[in-house]
């Protein structure tokens, strides 16, 4: 009898399920203390190891939450090799990067420290350098173990918890607004969800949930492998975490290799390689619409 009630109720919730995107919340629940300390390391470029490289760098939180770059620029100058995702609405991805090799926040911050293209430096070598700093202090009245790696990025991505984008139009649309999007927008709905877009793009973040490959039906000339360098698996060669659709008009160039700064492009590419389908100019139009209700709103007080 409790399996058959299960089953029923299990039931129940996916026909009440309306729509298969959900608005993000209002608010999210951080520790206020460790998020300011988080936004200060962020912006701060004393983590790099010729102190000219910040978390912002990459991530410009007055736009879409990246840098609008095909691929950022590091320490010297270098130049990375894939496209800097944004940091907005990132704490609802169920993993980290393009090829999903950190599972969490914390882990992803770590990452670009010791990236040597990105900021070049070690977590040996930079928690004596910020213990010499205004940091020492900061850290010891929140953490008792005061500066460590763990503490480090835990307050950076407690920050990043609070960078998310509410109340875009087609949040407050989903909410019960129907007058909150326009028709085209409402029709470019409809047509993201009967051409099979909706399929990878879904939840709260439109995308950030799964891993898909790079070219299902037409082949990409993706020089990246994505998933594959993680698990060396040759079935997951050109697979990547589906990227969200959030503020997509403000995070050009799409796509894990920046190939493209046209977002209506953008869309005919993914329609060729992932659904093996054409779409007429109308259509298309209509589905950029939607796309444009999809911009929420900035963070209140970004900077430090």
């Amino acid at each position: 009898m409790k399996f058959k009630f299960f089953i029923l109720t299990l039931s129940t919730i996916i026909l009440s399920a309306k729509e298969p995107i959900t608005p993000i919340p209002l608010s999210m629940e951080v520790d206020a203390k460790k998020a300011a300390l988080g936004k200060q390391l962020f912006f701060d470029p004393i983590l790099s190891r010729d102190n000219t490289i910040s978390c912002s760098s990459c991530h410009n939180l007055q736009d879409g939450g990246d840098d609008n770059l095909k691929y950022s620029f590091g320490i010297n100058g270098q130049e990375g090799n894939i496209n800097a995702p944004t940091v907005y609405n990132a704490v609802f991805n169920f993993w980290q990067f393009w090829d999903g090799r950190a599972k969490t926040l914390q882990e992803q911050a770590a990452g670009p420290v010791e990236n040597p293209v990105e900021m070049g430096f070690t977590f040996k070598e930079l928690v004596p350098k910020l213990k010499k700093s205004k940091y020492n202090r900061l850290f010891l009245k929140i953490y008792k173990d005061g500066i460590t790696k763990e503490n480090i990025t835990n307050a950076i991505a407690e920050y990043e918890k609070t960078l998310i984008t509410p109340n875009a139009p087609f949040d407050k649309y989903l909410r019960g607004d129907k007058n909150a999007i326009s028709q085209d927008a409402k029709d470019g709905y409809e047509l993201f969800k009967t051409k099979g877009c909706i399929s990878c793009h879904h939840g709260v973040n439109l995308g950030g949930n799964l891993y898909n490959k790079f070219g299902v039906f037409k082949d990409t000339g993706s020089q990246q492998l994505g998933r594959y360098n993680v698990t060396h698996k040759e079935r997951d060669k050109y697979y990547f975490k589906v990227p969200t659709l959030r503020n997509i008009e403000k995070t050009a160039p799409y796509f894990h290799d920046g190939r493209t700064y046209d977002l209506k492009e953008a869309v005919l590419l993914m329609a060729q390689y992932q659904l093996g389908r054409d779409i007429s100019d109308e259509e298309v139009q209509k589905i950029l619409a939607f796309l444009h209700t999809l911009n929420g709103e900035l963070p209140k007080n970004i900077e430090p």
